[in-house]
């Protein structure tokens, strides 16, 4: 072993991503490893304004197995080839590697992080496990802000999602709490993970 994983888990939009930019640290994003948009697996809405389409907030629509093959190979030979996925068209675009040079600790951050964390911890991979929250109505104004300038999605379904999403803020944020996240906003979470991991290393 020689690298260990700090896990970003909290609702989109809570600001998981910058976060993880601010750290400095090498950022594994599960958001890519969602499924292709043509999918038969994929889990659809079944109730509601969005009924029919596909539920990209479901756990079943990433492969989970995937990432977790990718944080063994980082923890374990400090690289491992990534895919690229585009939100918008709901498909990999491409690959790319990633690297963590003479670090021995990196971030994964998602939606479905919360859902790795049990594993990572017992196959010793796990850092730290933090889920990222503010205010359910601040988190809906950024995460809307965000996905309609990446034009993610068409602007009714973002909307529509946000306000489910904002609904159902705590609970995500009780899943990762259940699971051992520490539940703090991302300027707490940025000052304790600065002190630990200032360079790059578990302890």
């Amino acid at each position: 072993m020689r690298a260990h994983v700090i896990v970003l888990a909290g609702p989109s939009g809570a600001g998981k991503s910058r976060l993880a930019e601010r750290l400095g640290l090498p950022v594994l994003r599960l958001d890519d490893f969602y499924k292709q948009g043509d999918d038969p697996t994929l889990p659809r809405i079944t109730h509601g304004a969005n009924a029919g389409l596909v539920d990209w907030d479901h756990t079943d629509s990433w492969n989970r197995a995937d990432a977790l093959d990718a944080i063994a190979e980082l923890c374990c030979s400090g690289h491992t080839d990534v895919p690229v996925y585009d939100i918008s068209s709901s498909r990999t675009t491409g690959t790319q590697a990633l690297g963590l040079g003479e670090g021995t600790a990196f971030v994964a951050e998602g939606i479905f992080a919360q859902d790795i964390i049990e594993e990572c911890r017992e196959r010793d991979f796990l850092a730290q496990a933090v889920c990222v929250t503010q205010h359910p109505l601040l988190t809906f104004v950024r995460r809307l802000r965000r996905d309609l300038a990446e034009r993610r999605k068409p602007p009714l379904v973002l909307v529509r999602r946000g306000w489910n999403l904002m609904r159902a803020q705590r609970r995500i944020v009780d899943a990762a709490r259940a699971v051992g996240c520490r539940v703090l906003t991302a300027d707490q979470a940025h000052a304790e993970l600065s002190r630990r991991f200032a360079r790059g290393s578990a302890e």
